[in-house]
């Protein structure tokens, strides 16, 4: 089976197909999605430092000028709350967003909120092992980063509620070639949420507390669409990744249990296992860039105006980089995966994203001695943003 993303037995296990795209086509075009896809690690990590490359291509022409067709008119409420955020802008303003948000994640920062992330961890678990288990995913995994998230940004509790569907529902969007139903859900949750943050901030400025909304108001140089934007992003890249990546680690560990059962033995490895999770099966597949001049990649030329497809997935299980790249190890210490990106784009929340990953894999190591498969999990639909439906354990101290 080659790459196939609409496929359930390749969004399954795409990495066969990847070994074969690295040996026999490292740069392919891909005609379904009218995608340049790009295999192998050095490649993939050179093009996501490329300036020629970039997220978005509207810093430098229109979309006529670029050769693009412009979105349908009913998409401009979601396209007007993602490009506001730093994720799919380009210098200058990327520079002037990312230095005014990264003040909320300098590494003191973060290290702060480890005692808190920590007490959520631990109630979250304490609470599933109770009651002998349940659905990992909602009931760890999703909670442990939305509430940390939405505590970092003073959503009130009464509307938390509100965060997951409306990020789940954003996201479709991203995925490739997105069916007509889950563009107007996209559209739909973007407009949702924009308008209660534009709401949230208008109180926060006339009253600011201690959060980052609060923050985020008080900035004059920040447009209210750049403060609904850097929001909407923070949620979305907050916590999907952390989701994905819970559930993607523990369902590895499951296929690995000499590797689980290591863990176990030598608490220790706890850093290198995460990192090792991450690489092994990263939730976040593909990622896309714009061609903005003209660029060759191992002799093919990709012009501009092209979409590049870089394949972290394949990328992370590249031969040439990782040794015998299909085993799990979780005490491998050479580990240059490129899960939160490279260059410019490098995930923001990486630090927070690491502690909310050990907090929670070290809670349910500690708390639940037992943690055995009630059924094999299935794969949601989305292959960009790859992660399971639910992973149904039983739990016991």
């Amino acid at each position: 089976m080659g790459f196939d993303p609409w496929n359930p037995d390749f969004v399954a296990y795409p990495y066969r197909a990847y070994d074969e795209l690295r040996r026999q086509a490292p740069v392919s075009y891909f005609e379904p999605t009218g995608q340049w896809l790009v295999a192998r690690h050095a490649d993939v990590n050179a093009l996501l430092r490329d300036r020629r490359l970039g997220r978005s291509y509207l810093h430098t022409a229109t979309h006529e000028e670029f050769g693009r067709p412009g979105e349908p008119e009913f998409q401009e409420p979601f396209w007007r709350v993602i490009r506001a955020g730093m994720l799919d802008v380009e210098p200058p303003v990327h520079t002037r967003l990312r230095r005014l948000v990264s003040k909320a994640f300098t590494p003191r920062m973060v290290e702060s909120l480890r005692p808190r992330v920590r007490a959520i961890a631990g109630s979250l678990v304490e609470a599933y092992v109770d009651k002998g288990g349940g659905d990992l995913i909602a009931e760890v995994a999703e909670p442990l980063p939305v509430t940390v998230i939405a505590e970092m940004l003073g959503i009130p509790d009464q509307d938390r509620h509100l965060l997951r569907p409306w990020s789940a529902d954003i996201c479709l969007m991203y995925e490739l070639n997105p069916a007509p139903d889950a563009q107007h859900a996209a559209v739909r949750a973007a407009s949702e949420f924009a308008g209660y943050l534009r709401a949230l901030a208008a109180e926060r400025r006339a009253n600011p507390g201690e959060d980052l909304i609060s923050a985020l108001t008080q900035i004059e140089e920040l447009t209210e669409d750049e403060l609904v934007g850097t929001c909407v992003l923070l949620l979305n890249a907050g916590h999907e990744a952390t989701v994905n990546v819970t559930g993607n680690g523990w369902w590895s560990l499951f296929r690995n249990p000499g590797e689980l059962a290591r863990l176990r033995a030598d608490r220790s490895l706890l850093p290198t296992a995460v990192e090792e999770l991450m690489r092994w099966d990263t939730p976040l597949q593909m990622f896309e860039r714009w061609v903005l001049e003209d660029i060759e990649v191992h002799g093919v030329r990709i012009p501009r105006g092209s979409e590049v497809a870089l394949l972290f997935g394949s990328a992370n299980r590249d031969e040439a980089v990782f040794e015998d790249p299909d085993r799990l190890d979780v005490g491998r210490a050479d580990n240059p995966h490129i899960s939160f990106g490279a260059g410019i784009h490098f995930c923001l929340g990486a630090p927070l994203a690491r502690i909310e990953l050990m907090e929670s894999f070290g809670a349910l190591l500690d708390r639940a001695a037992k943690l055995e498969l009630r059924q094999e999990p299935t794969w949601k639909p989305g292959y960009v943003i790859r992660g399971l439906r639910a992973l149904e354990l039983t739990a016991a101290d």
